[in-house]
């Protein structure tokens, strides 16, 4: 009989910023079945702001999977989700980045912040930073030029040449583990240089990757990306993360029903309405969740 998402015990999700929220969000039945793997080397918005001024690693991808994980909002999930308005030093700064921060400089690890919200917002399913230590995205041009920072690689005019992390640093070692004991892993959506990328770029979690013998499904995305990225068809994406990882991993795509699929011989394809009501290029949760159950029923 056919496998399905209940029937696993360790669901892990790969990406960052609202993509990986929405994953999570629709599989958070699984509770603490299921880990995300989040991208930390987002330089943009409050994010950024902090990073600049207080060094650590990006806490913005990991506040937006919290967010959308909080089960029962209250008083706690207001003030996480709460942005400064105005024109002061605080104005755009998003207080759950600014408590993140906080609990990491009070904590001996990030990854205990993270625990510590989780408990406080009800948040079940675990939720582990790439990478405990600080660390950017680099690029080059066609002439050898370095572009730093994810918000400068995606106002790049031209497919990044190479695409590197600066400076090389750890998988966080929980990450390593989960993808070890994954029963299945999910990469995707979200913007692919710098949300999708930059995890399998660590050394560790590429070996992990590439030994691991868990099914693994790639998740499209809804729009075009105003990025570099934007002219990539789903097969150039996972020929450039299986190079990344040393092999062929991905079994099966979840896409909606009008992406190109030219060029993806050997993998399940699973067409599904995946479009949320409000926000066309952002995945409906409960669509999402009966595609990647048709998905799973695909590969077992």
């Amino acid at each position: 009989m056919n496998r399905t998402l209940a029937d696993l015990d360790r669901v892990v999700a790969i990406g960052g910023g609202h993509g990986l929220g929405r994953v999570m969000s629709s599989l958070s039945f699984l509770g603490s079945r299921l880990t995300g793997i989040v991208t930390t080397t987002d330089n943009g918005g409050s994010t950024g702001r902090i990073r600049r001024s207080e060094g650590g690693i990006a806490w913005g991808d990991m506040r937006n999977c919290l967010n959308q994980l909080i089960t029962e909002p209250g008083i706690a999930s207001a003030m996480f989700e709460y942005r400064f308005s105005g024109s002061g030093e605080l104005a755009g700064h998003n207080l759950g980045n600014l408590m993140l921060k906080a609990l990491d400089n009070l904590s001996v690890r990030p990854l205990e912040a993270i625990n510590l919200i989780r408990n406080v917002l009800k948040v079940d399913a675990l939720l582990i930073p790439m990478s405990e230590q600080p660390v950017d995205l680099v690029a080059s041009d066609s002439e050898g030029n370095a572009v730093y920072g994810e918000t400068a690689i995606d106002a790049m005019t031209e497919t990044p040449a190479t695409l590197e992390l600066c400076p090389q640093v750890p998988a966080t070692r929980e990450a390593v583990s989960a993808i070890a004991e994954a029963d299945l892993i999910l990469i995707g959506p979200g913007s692919f240089y710098t949300s999708l990328m930059p995890v399998l770029l660590l050394e560790q979690m590429a070996t992990a990757l590439r030994r691991t013998p868990a099914p693994m499904i790639f998740i499209g995305n809804l729009g075009r990306e105003m990025s570099p990225a934007g002219t990539l068809s789903v097969a150039d994406k996972l020929m450039k993360m299986e190079q990344v990882i040393g092999r062929r991993v991905i079994d099966a795509v979840v896409v909606s029903p009008s992406t190109e699929t030219v060029a993806l011989d050997g993998r399940k394809i699973i067409r599904h309405p995946l479009e949320a009501g409000d926000i066309r290029y952002r995945h409906d949760r409960q669509l999402l969740h009966i595609a990647l159950e048709k998905a799973v029923q695909a590969i077992s």
